[in-house]
């Protein structure tokens, strides 16, 4: 599904994939982020994505209200969870917001696994 913007020009639509893709570079910026998680549906394990592959980890859901974002993410052993996942949630919302110029209503963060080096 497209997000769309309708002004006295015209119509702009952008991808769901390029939001998800915006999420989660900020989200893989984040300090604590090991990376993107997506979890296998057959073991209930939860993978690290490679870098281009960050969007995988995120879902997008598009609606009158605004935009609802899901991001699964791996975190580092040892940091503050939820200070974290309130950076996750500022930072993925400032990016989403300035880059298309959508209202971010609500971010959902889904801490996958823990990352022990």
């Amino acid at each position: 599904m497209n997000a769309k913007i309708e002004n006295s020009n015209g119509t702009i639509c952008i991808s769901t994939e390029v939001i998800a893709t915006i999420a989660g570079d900020a989200a893989s910026h984040c300090y604590g982020v090991v990376g993107m998680a997506i979890r296998n549906p057959a073991d209930g394990i939860a993978n690290l994505l490679k870098k281009d592959n960050a969007s995988r980890g995120v879902k997008v859901l598009v609606d009158e209200g605004g935009l609802t974002i899901d991001i699964h993410v791996i975190v580092e052993y040892g940091i503050n969870i939820k200070v974290t996942s309130n950076s996750i949630i500022e930072n993925v919302k400032y990016k989403v917001e300035s880059a298309t110029g959508f209202i971010v209503k609500q971010i959902n963060v889904h801490v996958e696994s823990v990352r022990v080096d």
